[in-house]
């Protein structure tokens, strides 16, 4: 008889987690559940480094319970599945994004919305079952088998791992929001994490992409690496002016806080502003322009499971993945740092499987 999972014995678990808002990672013993019946474990080969993983060790959106391990950018292999699990076997490539749980019986559930359930349960920093989750900077997780999905065997794992959350943040607002019409144009303001990957998906849609950046050093790398089309300085009002009105889509991933204003103008009329990044302060908007050009602003979360094994695959087809710097366990502190300064491009990769075992 399959034990419940309150009878269940703990297994032992090691990560790097912070203890206060120093923000300081230092090695961690903590525990993970039994692997159930519609269990999946998976041994942690790499993880992404978010720039959420920053705020939350820092507490700078308020609801950052300590010691957190932090991590929702995990992919590895399978090392055991419980009776109930069909679709995937020890040895699979996989990988667990953003949420670990959810009600799966609400309305947005049965949608495939899983990121939108009330009860939504995060990878890490959540209550959970009378403790809290932990993530990916860390050598194993148990997931339930809804929250898992399998990776095309063509996509490299670690340049893989930010896609499942820098990806899907940036793949499922084009979706929705009809940011896909070839031959459109679209801008994409900020060029990091998120931003990096939104020219790889807007380019594969068949879009003109335009990066926005107050940074007039990154052009280059904007245009002959990663194949925008055109680049704008924020900061030339002569060149803002110029480009007023050219564009119909924008997809702001900046996570710092700015006006909005500036990238209205920027838009056609009926154009599309869609912000994913999350500056920990309001933003600047006055109304008027979005009445005189019959314009929208949106946002948007991350994908639901569907949704990131469509995006998935859409990357192993169109051969799409992060461009990282690897890094090791004992590195981390050192890359929050640079992450801090946005010095790094565009994704900070951990290898786990190499380097938190030898520590």
């Amino acid at each position: 008889m399959a034990k419940s999972p309150e009878t269940e014995l703990p297994l032992k678990a090691f990560g790097w987690a912070a203890r206060d808002t120093s923000g300081t990672l230092s090695p961690f013993h903590f525990s993970r559940r039994e692997n159930g019946d519609d269990d999946v474990s998976v041994k942690i080969l790499y993880c992404g480094v978010c720039h959420s993983d920053l705020h939350t060790l820092k507490n700078d959106w308020g609801f950052t319970t300590y010691p957190v391990v932090p991590g929702h950018e995990i992919v590895g292999v399978v090392t055991k599945v419980g009776i109930n699990v069909k679709k995937f076997r020890v040895g699979d490539n996989v990988g667990v994004g953003v949420i670990v749980e959810s009600c799966q019986t609400c309305e947005n559930c049965n949608q495939d919305l899983e990121q939108y359930c009330p009860k939504l349960v995060f990878t890490y920093n959540s209550p959970y079952k009378g403790t809290r989750t932990h993530g990916g900077y860390s050598d194993f997780v148990v997931v339930h088998q809804r929250y898992v999905v399998q990776f095309p065997d063509n996509l490299p794992l670690d340049a893989g791992a930010p896609l499942l959350r820098a990806g899907i943040t940036v793949y499922s607002p084009m979706k929705y929001y009809g940011m896909t019409e070839p031959g459109k144009h679209l801008g994409v303001a900020g060029l990091g994490g998120l931003g990096h990957v939104a020219i790889k998906f807007g380019k594969a849609f068949g879009l003109k992409v335009t990066v926005i950046s107050t940074s007039p050093n990154k052009e280059t790398e904007a245009i002959d690496k990663l194949g925008a089309d055109s680049f704008l300085v924020s900061k030339d009002p002569e060149k803002m002016k110029a480009a007023m009105g050219t564009m119909d889509y924008i997809i702001d991933t900046i996570s710092a806080a700015h006006s909005l204003m500036p990238l209205l103008g920027l838009l056609k009329l009926n154009g599309k502003l869609v912000t994913v990044g999350l500056p920990s302060k309001p933003l600047e908007l006055s109304v008027f322009p979005l009445v005189a050009g019959r314009k929208l602003i949106g946002g948007s979360n991350f994908g639901g499971l569907k949704e990131t094994q469509e995006m998935l695959d859409f990357c192993g087809k169109h051969n799409i993945t992060a461009d990282i710097e690897l890094i090791r366990m004992d590195e981390i502190n050192t890359a929050m740092e640079r992450l801090h300064k946005a010095d790094v491009k565009y994704r900070f990769v951990i290898d786990v499987a190499n380097s938190l075992s030898s520590l």
